[in-house]
C-alpha cells in the first residue's frame, strides 16, 4: 500500500516532490501562502503514515539579527505547532527540516535522530545545509549518504530575499576563476529599474540551483520578487530527494519511484 503523508508548510511543495518522486502520497495540510493558517488546523489521527514540513526557520537563522537590524518582523517560532500537528496526527514517523540552529522537536512517544545535509554533497548545487529531525517510535536514524565525487566549488545558497547573483571573477594575473556575489545590478537600459532586472536574473539562476526547471513557476500568481521568495524557502530537489530515499529505507518501504 501507497505510503500516505502529511505535508505542513508546505510553501510551493518542493519538499512534497521529491517525496511524490520516490512514491508516496502527499496530502497538503494549510499554509500562510495559500490563505490558510495551521494553528487552526487538526489533523486527524491515525490516517497518516508520516509527516514532514519545514517551519518557518527565520527565528532561527544566523541572519535574523540582520534582519531585525533592518527593521523587519522576524517569523514567530511555528516548531510548537509542528508538534502539535504530529502529536494529534499520530503517525509512524515524522520528519522536520530547518537550519542547523533550529531546535530539535519534541514530540510525545517519538524519540529523534537527526542528521545534517549539505545539498552539494547529495547531488545538488549549492552550500546549503539543513538539519533534518527524523522521528520515530522506535529511534531509527535517518542515514543519508553523501556522494563520494561531487563538485568541489558549490554555488551559493539560494535566498529568499534575492539578493546576490554569482558571477565569475578573474583571480589576480593567474586567469584563474572564482564566483563572487554582486552588489546590486545597474541597469542602463532606458526604462528598465535595477530592482526589475536583478529579481528576473536572479530567479532564473534560484530555479537552475534548486533544481527545478526554468518554466516551473509560469503562471503562478505571484511577482518575480514573490518567486524568488518561495523558491528560496523550499528545500532543493536534490535534497529532497535523497531525504525521501532515505525514509523510505529507514522505514523499509517498496516503493515504485515516479519518473521525473
Amino acid at each position: 500500500m501507497t505510503p500516505l503523508i502529511l505535508s505542513l508548510f508546505p510553501g510551493i511543495g518542493l519538499l512534497d516532490l521529491a517525496f511524490e518522486e520516490q512514491g508516496f502520497c502527499v496530502v497538503r495540510g494549510p499554509d500562510l501562502l495559500w490563505g490558510g493558517d495551521i494553528r487552526s488546523f487538526h489533523p486527524p489521527a491515525g490516517r497518516f503514515d508520516g509527516v514532514i514540513g519545514g517551519p518557518p526557520c527565520q527565528a532561527f537563522s544566523r541572519l535574523r539579527y540582520l534582519v531585525e537590524h533592518n527593521g523587519y518582523g522576524v517569523a514567530d517560532n511555528l516548531i510548537p505547532e509542528f508538534e502539535r500537528c504530529v502529536a494529534e496526527a499520530r503517525p509512524t514517523w515524522f520528519l522536520m527540516e530547518n537550519v542547523p540552529g533550529a531546535p530539535t522537536p519534541n514530540a510525545l512517544w517519538y524519540r529523534v535522530r537527526e542528521q545534517l545535509i549539505r545539498d552539494v554533497c547529495v547531488g545538488g548545487e549549492t552550500t546549503r545545509t539543513r538539519r533534518f529531525s527524523f522521528g520515530t517510535l522506535d529511534g531509527r536514524a535517518l542515514l543519508v549518504d553523501a556522494l563520494a565525487l561531487h563538485r568541489s566549488d558549490p554555488e551559493p545558497t539560494v535566498c529568499a530575499a534575492g539578493g546576490a547573483r554569482p558571477i565569475p571573477v578573474a583571480v589576480g594575473g593567474s586567469g584563474k576563476v572564482k564566483r563572487t556575489l554582486t552588489e546590486r545590478h545597474k541597469v542602463t537600459r532606458k526604462g528598465a529599474s535595477a530592482m526589475d532586472y536583478k529579481t528576473t536574473a536572479y530567479l532564473a539562476d534560484a530555479l537552475r540551483l534548486q533544481g527545478l526547471p526554468a518554466n516551473f513557476l509560469d503562471g503562478a500568481p505571484f511577482t518575480v520578487a514573490g518567486k524568488i521568495k518561495v523558491v528560496g524557502n523550499g528545500v532543493p530537489l536534490a535534497m529532497g530527494r535523497a531525504v525521501a530515499r532515505a525514509v523510505a529505507e529507514a522505514m523499509g518501504y517498496q516503493l515504485d519511484e515516479v519518473a521525473s
